[in-house]
């Protein structure tokens, strides 16, 4: 019978299908019937293995590098790995700290990932064109457990990746200290999405704004499991894109942080925001926390979507959404529902759409999660408060995950007893 599994499943599947099989035996009927494929087991850092559950995972993920870069390797450096890449490469990056290596990756279908601990790009001074450590201008890209360090460059927009064309997924990768963390170009035809990633430390330079993330007017932007804390002066996450997909993030500044918006969208467009956190620090340089369409429509189509979100204020006042109506027109279409917010503050009520499920509570009320207020009380009087969202064009509105520390996404099923905010 293994023999015959063996046959069926990749390495990591056979492995995971050993560790479990005795277990599920023994629970008989009493749960339902186990997915096709469940995860794999790797290796990690320290040697220990470690099962990956399938949502943490991807097909790229478990196809066998065809390219190895690094100490002992024959190709040790990233621009020549760029230099030699073709189409369709699986590329893995051996630990190491890479300094000054800027490159320009131009192949589609193409995957980069760390192995093991993850590799650090530090700039060291050099950017690839001036532009960032990394320039992506491929078609399909994708980059996993890769760290950005130190991007510099004389128009002070030095980011760790300048993504320019095709689609590019960022899975598993964090950027400090970068006077951006990504930042992308102005084409409709490009698509980015970021996964459980972090971006932080932006520098602290007077004169300047350094967004943690810039999303220039794309198709589509998709943000998903990730954490952004410790801005300065400029936002922590700032998309111009046409659709917009923000679940379950931890947008928190931090204490030490001083960032103006903590998520804008200054042209509109389709922004469905779900099950995020997002918390401005008593040091802020702006009072608002969310904008949209502070600089007026681009997009023909132009709608504001938050459910299930925890809004929290740590400055003496401020406004937890903001709605430019005056400049993207009186009747464009916003949902507030079912958002928790946390501090002193004015949340924006729309003369076009829905407005229901929105409560305000106090500090005390709310369990810590990582040092930050974020879950309401087993007795809390709210749960049970609230009706299910519904859903908006294109989008259900009732959140199936919740964001875990340090980053990621956990599966969740709400109970009946729906409370507000972004945890249940």
């Amino acid at each position: 019978m293994v023999r015959f599994i063996a046959r069926l499943l990749p390495v990591g599947g056979l492995a995971l299908w050993l560790c479990l099989g005795g277990a599920l035996a023994q629970t008989g009927d009493k749960l339902p019937a186990a997915p096709d494929y469940l995860g794999e087991i790797r290796r990690g850092a320290d040697g220990r293995l470690v099962a990956r559950p399938e949502d943490a995972i991807s097909v790229q993920a478990i196809v066998p590098a065809t390219m190895m870069v690094g100490p002992g390797e024959k190709i040790t450096s990233i621009a020549e790995a760029a230099r030699q890449a073709r189409d369709g490469e699986v590329i893995e990056i051996r630990p190491g700290v890479y300094r000054g290596q800027p490159t320009v990756w131009t192949q589609n279908n193409l995957v980069i990932r760390g192995a093991g601990e993850r590799p650090v790009m530090l700039a060291d001074g050099k950017s690839a064109e001036g532009k960032a450590i990394w320039v992506v201008r491929g078609g399909k890209v994708r980059i996993e457990n890769i760290e950005f360090r130190g991007a510099r460059v004389a128009d002070l927009n030095g980011a760790g990746i300048r993504f320019e064309k095709g689609s590019l997924t960022v899975r598993g990768c964090t950027f400090f200290d970068n006077e951006m963390g990504i930042l992308t170009a102005n084409r409709s035809e490009l698509s980015l999405e970021v996964v459980d990633s972090e971006f932080g430390d932006a520098p602290r330079t007077q004169g300047d704004l350094h967004h943690l993330l810039y999303v220039g007017a794309i198709g589509k932007f998709t943000l998903r499991g990730s954490r952004f804390a410790n801005g300065y002066l400029g936002h922590l996450v700032k998309s111009r894109a046409r659709e917009n997909h923000i679940l379950y993030n931890m947008l928190v500044d931090g204490a030490g942080g001083k960032s103006s918006y903590e998520l804008e969208f200054p042209n509109g467009g389709v922004a469905y925001v779900v099950g995020n956190t997002i918390g401005q620090s008593a040091g802020t340089d702006n009072p608002r926390l969310v904008s949209y369409g502070a600089e007026g429509p681009k997009w023909p189509e132009n709608a504001l979507y938050m459910a299930h979100n925890t809004l929290i204020n740590d400055a003496h006042a401020g406004t937890f959404v903001n709605v430019r109506s005056d400049r993207m027109g009186a009747d464009v279409e916003v949902w507030l529902l079912n958002n928790l917010t946390v501090g002193a503050g004015d949340l924006y009520k729309p003369s076009q759409g829905r407005f229901d499920g929105n409560r305000s509570v106090g500090r005390h009320e709310l369990v810590d999660l990582g040092g930050i207020p974020l879950k309401l009380t087993n007795l809390s009087p709210l749960r049970g408060a609230v009706r299910p969202p519904g859903q908006a064009p294109g989008m259900e509105l009732l959140p199936d995950a919740e964001f875990v520390f340090p980053v990621g996404t956990r599966r969740m099923r709400p109970t009946s007893l729906l409370a507000p905010g972004a945890f249940q």
